[in-house]
């Protein structure tokens, strides 16, 4: 039977299972050293790209939900490792920004989240990651078309 689907071999599933690996193997290393979940870990390393962003761009640029933005936004706010501040263009939405006590601490854990990502990824060539990157992308553009 062709038609039959063999879950293992279903690439959306198989996604998933890699990027929930992945992500469970960051995720103990970014809670027992730095106490942050990945949503937060997430919020910290985009708002570190830019001066100042709000949560509604926050969930754009990473397909996270608003509710995971907020929550965790409040529970970075409320560590004193992000600050809100009114934004001009939108009355309705706030801008996003780091502290000082939040650039030190993406200053601790930028470079860790790299060990872990070449640990992961020794097994593999320079140009076996880039072709993966590129495939990642193209699939990322066929997933908002369809």
């Amino acid at each position: 039977m062709t038609n039959q689907l063999v879950l293992d071999r279903f690439l959306p599933y198989r996604l998933s299972i890699t990027s929930n690996l992945v992500s469970d193997r960051i995720a103990k290393a970014y809670e027992s050293l730095f106490g942050l979940t990945i949503p937060e870990w997430r919020l910290v390393a985009v708002i570190a790209e830019v001066e100042a962003i709000t949560q509604a761009e926050i969930g754009e640029r990473t397909r996270m939900d608003k509710v995971t933005v907020s929550r965790a936004a409040i529970a970075l706010v409320e560590r004193g490792l992000l600050a809100r501040a009114p934004n001009p263009g939108d009355k309705r939405s706030h801008h996003l920004s780091l502290t000082d006590e939040g650039r030190d601490l993406y200053a601790s854990v930028a470079p860790k989240a790299l060990e872990l990502e070449s640990k992961i990824f020794a097994r593999f060539t320079r140009a076996e990651l880039d072709r993966f990157v590129a495939m990642l992308r193209r699939i990322d553009t066929a997933a908002l078309e369809t």
